[in-house]
């Protein structure tokens, strides 16, 4: 069983997909084991709580890893998580964290590219096709080695709204299959 710790700031509808995708044995081999949020109140917690999951808040990066090592994390999903790691994190997991970014990387991204901020740059740059990028995480920002990446058109009269949600739509369907693709490099526990 791959133990995965999900890290969340926000709504987390991409946990959602992913809670669904484990429950419905489409992420068969996965676990999630814990959800840790870098700010209170968010709704990614009470996701985590209605499906079972431990929740936390945690906010430096010595409680992260801590509770990384916990729960015997195998790895380490970003999902809407707005913190940037420190190397100490990065090091501890070095090949085995990955990120979902709403763009085609390397287009609209990095510092400053999140959430509507993307949409509405990928418009302004008057670009016809946009996605979603999984990538493994590394020091920089978003500059990891893509995973897999999918491909969303940019629709005659789209706002930033509408783009992020048709995007949004193949995030869910991606990062799980980004996850299937790192689950297949990792090694096995016990020495099986």
């Amino acid at each position: 069983m791959v133990n995965i710790s999900v890290l969340v700031s926000g709504g987390g509808t991409n946990l959602q997909a992913l809670i669904d995708k484990v429950e419905s044995g489409e992420l068969a081999g996965a676990e999630i084991v814990q959800v840790i949020s870098s700010r209170e109140g968010v709704f990614a917690l009470e996701r985590a709580a209605k499906a079972g999951i431990k929740g936390k808040v945690i906010k430096d990066t010595d409680g992260l890893l801590k509770a990384l090592a916990e729960e015997d994390t195998d790895l380490v999903v970003l999902a809407g998580y707005m913190k940037v790691l420190e190397p100490p994190v990065i090091d501890a997991y070095r090949g085995r964290i990955i990120n979902i970014h709403p763009s085609l990387i390397p287009k609209y991204c990095g510092k400053g590219f999140y959430g509507k901020r993307v949409h509405q740059a990928v418009l302004d740059g008057g670009e016809t096709v946009s996605g979603a990028t999984v990538h493994f995480v590394d020091e920089g920002v978003d500059t990891g080695e893509i995973i897999l990446q999918r491909e969303v058109p940019v629709e005659p009269g789209d706002t930033a709204e509408t783009l992020a949600a048709r995007v949004l739509k193949t995030e869910h369907v991606i990062l799980a299959e980004g996850i299937k693709k790192v689950m297949e490099t990792l090694p096995e526990k016990g020495g099986q």
